[in-house]
């Protein structure tokens, strides 16, 4: 058992995160939307004690796309504030109420 608790933890989004880094590797760094996930997973695998491969990626990303943690998010605020990134893209979602 003490050696289980040794072992990384897995993220329950990893399986999935890892299709979207695999995709922003190949992406050009000045889409809104790569700029958006980059700082999104970087946000999520902050401290998280796991999946080091992906953490590994976002890091190069920051290498390769010549940017610091703080310009990414000082970017993707302002990306924010101008335009809609991320969209609901179900009418139901739009309407529903919280409680529902």
């Amino acid at each position: 058992m003490a050696e289980q608790s040794k072992l990384p933890q897995r993220h329950p989004q990893e399986k999935l995160d890892r299709l979207i880094v695999d995709r922003l590797l190949e992406s050009d760094p000045q889409e809104a939307m790569a700029l958006a996930e980059l700082a999104r997973l970087r946000i999520r695998y902050n401290g998280f004690p796991g999946a080091t491969d992906i953490q590994a990626n976002l890091d190069r990303l920051l290498i390769e796309w010549h940017l610091t943690e703080e310009q990414l998010f000082a970017k993707t605020r302002e990306l924010h504030n101008t335009e809609p990134i991320y969209q609901v893209k179900a009418k139901k979602y739009q309407e529903q109420e919280d409680w529902n």
